[in-house]
């Protein structure tokens, strides 16, 4: 299906539903952008590598760029997404859960970031969708496990490689750099972490700006009576018009995201915040290059618990920590269950 410009145009003037759908994927686009995009800055920021400004402003254009560039890229992710659940039969009813699971995401976004909390939108993405497929099949009928093994995979990659890689790497730069004044490396860092924060924020982008992209195409193919199963082609435009969104969300800011990963997990030394920015963005670049849907929060806080490990597991703020791994526990079923609910009092409604 070809996806032009004009024809999304009319489409929407056609489908209200579609309208909808299309403003609820970009207020999702837009919280992702302004709760979990500061994620990749938050350590140029607690460095005093950049003003928090000065960050945010940066991670709003590498962010733009990401989305386009990865995804001419390699649209890989996208498709994953796409294919992560199948909404067969009555195709009205499907969008209707579309719709259900971004209002799901929406809210556990936006509540997380009040408590100053980072999230995965993508991981509230993919549990949100899932129990609207559930609520319509009233099992696991929707389900598309192939495309869920990813899931899994991506969760463990950006778990355990995020730490390990973190880790590494700020052992091997401070091998390389401990006979050398320190005052001398000081300015070559944070030269070094302004482009790391700038490569994190442009695999952030090319991650959670292609999953996005993805639901967009969905609600295309759900409107037009069509399954998921069809080749789709990312237009430009779409890459374009998600950027923006995403870009305009983080430079309104998420100042309590900066904090909570930057400043209260771990005390860092400029030094460290480039290899935790080297580390995270390495892993993220692998993993889309592959194709394997990650978690951009969960790559870079753990990569970040990773690098603060090298002084002692103590220097690591294990109450912050706790907290977060508690929201990532809990995103799967809390998503899940708000999306499923929103498509059961959507049936009742209507």
């Amino acid at each position: 299906m070809e996806l032009g410009f004009g024809w999304f145009v009319s489409q929407i003037i056609a489908n209200p539903i579609l309208l909808i759908t299309v403003l609820l994927t970009l207020g999702v686009i837009f919280v992702n952008g302004w709760t979990d995009a500061p994620n990749a800055i938050a350590t140029c920021v607690a460095t005093r590598a950049m003003s928090a400004k000065a960050a945010v402003y940066m991670a709003a254009v590498f962010n733009f760029l990401g989305v386009f560039v990865m995804t001419l890229v390699n649209t890989t992710v996208a498709m994953t997404i796409k294919n992560m659940v199948n909404f067969n039969g009555n195709t009205d009813e499907a969008i209707v859960a579309l719709c259900a699971a971004l209002f799901a995401i929406i809210i556990w976004a936006v509540a997380a970031w009040y408590f100053g909390i980072p999230t995965s939108e993508s991981h509230a993405l993919i549990a949100g969708v899932s129990g609207a497929a559930i609520a319509l099949h009233n099992g696991l009928g929707g389900i598309n496990g192939a495309e869920w093994v990813k899931v899994l995979y991506g969760l463990v990659l950006s778990t355990f490689l995020g730490f390990g890689s973190g880790y590494g790497i700020a052992k091997l730069v401070g091998f390389i750099c401990q006979k050398m004044d320190r005052r001398k490396t000081t300015g070559f860092f944070k030269g070094a972490q302004i482009c790391g924060g700038a490569a994190m924020a442009f695999m952030h982008g090319a991650q959670d700006g292609q999953k996005f992209m993805g639901v967009l195409i969905l609600g295309v193919f759900l409107v037009n009576g069509q399954d998921t199963t069809g080749v789709a082609t990312l237009p430009i435009w779409m890459m374009v018009m998600c950027s923006i969104v995403m870009a305009v969300g983080t430079s309104i800011g998420g100042y309590k995201i900066i904090k909570a990963v930057g400043m209260d997990m771990v005390k860092l030394e400029v030094y460290q915040g480039f290899s935790a920015d080297l580390a995270g963005a390495g892993c993220l670049l692998l993993s889309s290059l592959f194709g394997i849907p990650v978690s951009t929060t969960h790559t870079k806080t753990t990569a970040v618990m990773g690098v603060g490990a090298t002084k002692r597991l103590s220097a690591v703020n294990f109450g912050v920590v706790k907290d977060m791994v508690l929201t990532w526990v809990l995103t799967f079923p809390g998503c899940g269950l708000i999306g499923y609910l929103m498509v059961k009092l959507f049936e009742a409604i209507l």
